[in-house]
């Protein structure tokens, strides 16, 4: 199993030179230390910003299950997919982290990455973006976005720790369906140590990924989208745990855990969500206002719970091909709650 050395020179944080520039947007990487299952460990984001200058607030962008940061910002296809640089070009700064366990993160072993442990690492890391550890700016608002797992770990990450100023969940509704996880699961996810792609992590058996080609009926409704994107998908998967997965399906998504919410929250799904949404999952995730009257009571008055259905999209919302009209719905909410 690979676990990242967590060097004393780490524990002061360390940003490193930009990654890239482009069209006027300025991405660049830091590591930063949290709290890890076991100990210290640390977390590797990418922060993206409108060249020349750092906005005050910030979007932390939470990837989901199979995933690494890439999701927000994926390599070998249109900068027009990419969620981060959309948003720098509109003036808005994001930090897309690894979780603990993906990319350049470190990765403990899989047992202990339970819903708890990430919700505290994501923590750390709202700490570290309102300290002004990233990009040197002490950001007055911290908004964070998850997609799908991820979304669950932001769900425990604001109910437990009241520290962001709103929370946006997209890729997840409160009724999975079941029968379609269960069959993705069983036929779609395979140990990451059979992997031809992953195999060089060395991770513990308890360590799982897609098995080749299954992502497009996973994550994509194709006639929505491109197989240029769903091939750069597969070439920058990643990992996630089998028993954090399901602390984070139980306490994140299935128990009313966003109850604990207490700021503005925008949740948003594709209409063609074979994971989260039709008949077998108990949700009509048609429009918006289907959707909301089946989620409301899952949140208290202070959310202010506003929905969001991309039409024709499936799980990955943010790589399909309208996913701009996504992403402009997140920013007219944003602009209306935080005027961010």
């Amino acid at each position: 199993m690979k676990l990242l050395p967590v060097l004393a020179a780490v524990l002061a944080l360390t940003s490193l030179t930009p990654a890239a520039t482009a069209s006027g947007v300025q991405c660049s990487i830091t590591t930063l230390p949290v709290a890890g299952p076991a100990g210290p460990a640390t977390i590797s984001g990418q922060l993206c910003t409108p060249a020349g200058e750092n906005p005050a607030s910030i979007q932390l962008l939470v990837h989901g299950g199979t995933y690494n940061r890439a999701y927000w910002d994926l390599p070998g296809v249109p900068e027009s997919y990419s969620y981060q640089r959309n948003m720098a070009h509109e003036g808005r700064a994001t930090f897309a982290v690894d979780r603990l366990g993906t990319g350049a993160s470190t990765h403990p072993p899989s047992l202990p990455m339970l819903i708890s442990v990430e919700a505290r690492s994501l923590h750390d890391v709202v700490t570290h973006l309102r300290s002004g550890s990233v990009g040197g700016t002490s950001y007055q608002k911290v908004v964070i976005v998850g997609h799908s797992v991820g979304s669950g770990i932001v769900a425990a990450e604001a109910a437990t720790y009241h520290d962001v100023d709103g929370v946006v969940l997209s890729g997840m509704t409160h009724m999975p369906n079941v029968p379609a996880l269960a069959l993705g699961a069983a036929l779609g996810l395979q140990p990451v140590f059979l992997d031809n792609v992953l195999a060089h992590l060395g991770s513990d058996p308890l360590y799982f990924t897609t098995r080749p080609g299954a992502r497009a009926g996973l994550f994509y409704a194709m006639d929505d989208a491109e197989q240029s994107v769903v091939d750069a998908d597969e070439a920058t998967k990643d990992q996630v745990s089998v028993p954090g997965m399901g602390t984070v399906a139980v306490f994140g998504i299935v128990l009313p855990t966003t109850y604990g919410i207490d700021v503005p929250v925008l949740q948003a799904v594709g209409t063609q969500d074979v994971l989260f949404c039709g008949l077998l999952a108990l949700r009509d995730c048609s429009s918006a206002n289907s959707l909301r009257a089946q989620e409301a009571a899952y949140y208290r008055p202070e959310a202010q719970l506003e929905t969001y259905v991309l039409p024709g999209a499936g799980h990955s919302l943010a790589l399909h091909i309208n996913a701009e009209d996504y992403r402009d719905a997140t920013r007219a909410w944003l602009n209306t709650k935080f005027g961010m």
